[in-house]
């Protein structure tokens, strides 16, 4: 007498070898997505990093020695904020009025992760023709 189709052992291993596997791919899949929401939210901060340095090295009245902060856009889809600062980089021995040097822009760009705070920092360097009010620096450094 011949008998047809798996034995109740058979079936049960058989289960077993699938679900370890599904586990598995599941767990991989589960670190593959949130380390895909973590890089989404560098992307956009390191986006609006270079976009709030670009603003600042437009600005034509920029003031030396002073901590400028801001909070970031949040329809970008991010929480966080930013603080810069324009320091002198190179100039000439005598720094009067008028004289041309090279500034550097520091900016420094923050969002929360989850409940980390996170952080990516920016230079930025700018020619300018400084003005009276450029020479002496503000007492608050």
């Amino acid at each position: 007498m011949s008998t047809r189709g798996f034995t109740l052992l058979e079936v049960m291993v058989a289960t077993l070898i699938l679900a370890i596997a599904v586990t598995g791919l599941l767990s991989g899949l589960s670190t593959s997505m949130r380390n895909a929401a973590r890089l989404t939210d560098a992307d956009r901060a390191a986006l609006l990093a270079r976009r709030t340095m670009d603003e600042l090295l437009m600005q034509p009245r920029l003031p030396r020695f002073v901590v400028l902060e801001g909070v970031l856009d949040p329809s970008y889809g991010i929480e966080g904020g930013w603080r810069a600062r324009r320091l002198p980089f190179e100039a000439p021995p005598q720094v009067n009025a008028g004289v041309a040097v090279l500034d550097r822009v520091e900016l420094e760009v923050w969002w929360m992760s989850g409940s980390q705070r996170r952080t990516f920092t920016l230079e930025g360097y700018r020619s300018q023709i400084l003005r009276p009010e450029d020479v002496t620096p503000a007492v608050s450094r």
